[in-house]
C-alpha cells in the first residue's frame, strides 16, 4: 500500500476523519468520530482486556518515522498488541524485539514471510501470558508468509491476522476467495469448538458499500470486488462472525486505510477489523479506530472486551 502524506499523532484541530466525504452517502450516515463516539470507561472493579491491532505497513519504517510501541502503550493501556505487515526477516526480529520494547510486556510472538523477504508478516505483543500459542493455519501451502498468530487465553482465542491482498490486476483474487478464505474460515471454526474467537488484523476488504469512499469506482480494485466482498460474507458473517465495529456503529463512515494523500481529505477504506464470536460479541464493550496515529497508511483499531 502507499504510504500515507502525514505521518505521527494528528493535532486536535486537524482531524480530517471527522469529515463526511463518502460519495455516494445515505440518510442517516455520519463521520466516525472516536473523541465524542466512544462509550465511557469501565470502571476499576470490571475485568476487561483491551486488545490493539496495527498495520504498520513496515515496522523499520514505522519506527524511523518517529513510532514508539512504549509511548502508544502508555497514551492507549493496551493488553495486547497485535501488528500485522512487520516487513521483517527472521534474522532481524530481535533487534525489533529491543527497539519497541514494552514495559511490562514481556511476551512477545512473530511470524516471518520465509519464500518473499520484506513481505507480509505478523507480531503480538502481549502483557498477558497466553496459555499457548500457534503459528499459521497448520496448511503448508498457506503458512510460509508469516501471516497468522493464535494466543489462547482463558476465555477466548486471539487470531492476529493478515489476510492476503488480491493484488495489482487481481493476480492472487482466485487464491484468496477460493483457498485462502476458505481454510481461515475453517481454521476459526474449530478454535470455536473449544473457546469464542477474536480474529484481529488487516483483513483486506471493505466488505460494504459504507465502507469504501467511492464503492462505483472501485468494484475491480482489490479489496472491493464482488468476490471478496461475498468471499467474506459466506466464510466470516454468515458463519457466525460478528464485525465489532458495524455492530456498534451501524452507520458511522470510518476508515481505517487511505491511499497516498487521501487521509487528508478523508476518502479511505475500511479494512481493519475485529471480528467476534456470537457467543462473546454482547462482552464487546468498545471496537473503535484511532486515525489520529498516522505512521502509517493504516490507523491502529482497538476493543475493549469484559472477562
Amino acid at each position: 500500500m502507499s504510504k500515507a502524506s502525514q505521518r505521527g499523532y494528528h493535532a486536535r484541530s486537524n482531524e480530517p476523519w471527522t469529515r463526511l466525504s463518502h460519495r455516494e452517502r445515505k440518510p442517516g450516515w455520519f463521520a466516525y468520530n472516536p473523541r465524542t463516539m466512544r462509550p465511557p470507561p469501565l470502571s476499576s472493579d470490571t475485568n476487561f482486556m483491551k486488545i490493539l491491532s496495527w498495520n504498520v505497513n513496515g515496522l523499520q519504517t514505522a519506527v524511523e518515522l518517529g513510532f514508539s510501541a512504549d509511548q502508544l502503550a502508555s497514551r492507549e493501556n493496551f493488553d495486547v498488541l497485535c501488528l500485522q505487515e512487520t516487513h521483517l526477516q527472521e534474522h532481524n526480529v530481535n533487534v525489533f524485539k529491543n527497539l519497541i520494547q514494552i514495559q511490562d510486556f514481556d511476551n512477545s510472538y512473530w511470524s516471518c514471510s520465509v519464500t518473499k523477504l520484506n513481505y507480509s508478516g505478523t507480531a503480538v505483543i502481549s502483557r498477558v501470558k497466553p496459555i499457548s500459542v500457534q503459528y499459521g493455519l497448520g496448511i503448508p501451502d498457506h503458512d510460509h508468509e508469516g501471516r497468522v498468530i493464535t494466543l489462547e487465553f482463558d476465555d477466548f482465542y486471539l487470531v492476529n491476522a493478515y489476510v492476503p491482498n488480491s493484488g495489482r490486476g487481481l493476480q492472487r483474487l482466485n487464491y484468496r476467495v477460493n483457498d485462502w478464505d476458505l481454510c481461515f474460515s475453517d481454521f476459526i471454526k474449530k478454535l470455536e469448538c473449544s473457546k469464542p474467537v477474536i480474529v484481529a488484523g488487516d483483513l483486506n476488504c471493505a466488505r460494504q458499500s459504507i465502507d469504501i469512499h467511492n464503492p462505483q469506482a472501485k468494484t475491480e480494485a482489490a479489496g472491493f470486488t464482488i468476490e471478496e466482498r461475498e468471499s467474506f460474507e459466506e466464510n466470516f458473517s454468515s458463519k457466525g462472525l460478528i464485525d465489532t465495529f458495524r455492530k456498534q456503529h451501524p452507520n458511522a463512515v470510518a476508515y481505517t486505510f487511505w491511499g497516498e494523500n487521501q487521509r487528508i481529505s478523508n476518502k479511505g477504506w475500511r479494512l481493519d477489523y475485529f471480528l467476534a464470536s456470537e457467543s462473546i460479541a454482547d462482552k464487546v464493550h468498545d471496537s473503535y479506530i484511532l486515525p489520529d496515529v498516522s505512521f502509517s497508511d493504516h490507523s491502529p483499531i482497538g476493543l475493549v472486551l469484559k472477562l
